[in-house]
């Protein structure tokens, strides 16, 4: 038994219409590796019903398993808006939200990230969940700040990169020297209390403090 399958085996397990995603993911989804997984979606689940936020932004959806996570920590009045770019992906992620009754409690949008937030001003989340694209961390950081109370919470995935973010090989990758550059002016930015946590491939807890 490897560690992380005795994290596994020691942790809640996947609800069933979690498991059918992370099922239907891998055998007809590109890049299933994308998808955030047992342990991670555990987390996110934690984390939300901690904060037990009446609203959640989510960049980046992918088919819609990290929605449903953080949807289940949701205020029994809350919604959570989740953005995905990729329209190849809507009906595989309507399908997958359908297989619970959380469902009812996302919005989909398919949009660019970027754009939607800067339609969205006048509106306040206590949880954002930044997973789209790395090259855009830093921006997404900076448009999503004004969005956020006082005391709520960012989420950012992938800031360790499978090691590439220390990894000199990769010093001309646009997606690492995106999350390098997001790390770096993270750790510069006292609006914010930070830590990275090393979960499956890296994931940012931020609060913001000013």
């Amino acid at each position: 038994m490897t560690l992380d399958e005795y994290i596994s085996a020691h942790s809640t397990p996947e609800n069933e219409a979690l498991q059918a995603i992370t099922r239907s993911t891998n055998l007809h989804v590109l890049n299933p590796h994308m998808l955030s997984g047992h342990i991670q979606g555990r987390f996110l689940s934690m984390i939300s019903h901690m904060i037990h936020p009446h609203r959640i932004l989510e960049l980046g959806t992918f088919t819609g398993y990290s929605a449903l996570c953080l949807a289940e920590g949701l205020a029994p009045d809350g919604r959570l808006i989740t953005i995905e770019h990729n329209d190849e992906l809507e009906s595989t992620i309507r399908h997958n939200l359908s297989l619970s009754p959380l469902g009812s409690k996302i919005e989909l949008v398919i949009s660019d990230a970027k754009k939607y937030l800067t339609e969205i001003v006048n509106r306040q989340f206590e949880l954002v969940f930044i997973d789209a694209d790395k090259r855009e961390y830093c921006m997404y950081l900076e448009l999503v700040y004004p969005l956020i109370p006082i005391g709520g919470f960012i989420l950012a995935d992938n800031t360790l990169w499978d090691g590439h973010i220390i990894d000199p090989a990769y010093d001309k990758d646009k997606q690492t020297l995106g999350l390098r550059a997001f790390n770096e002016q993270l750790s510069q930015d006292s609006r914010f209390e930070k830590i990275i946590l090393p979960l499956r491939d890296g994931l940012t807890l931020i609060r913001k403090i000013s």
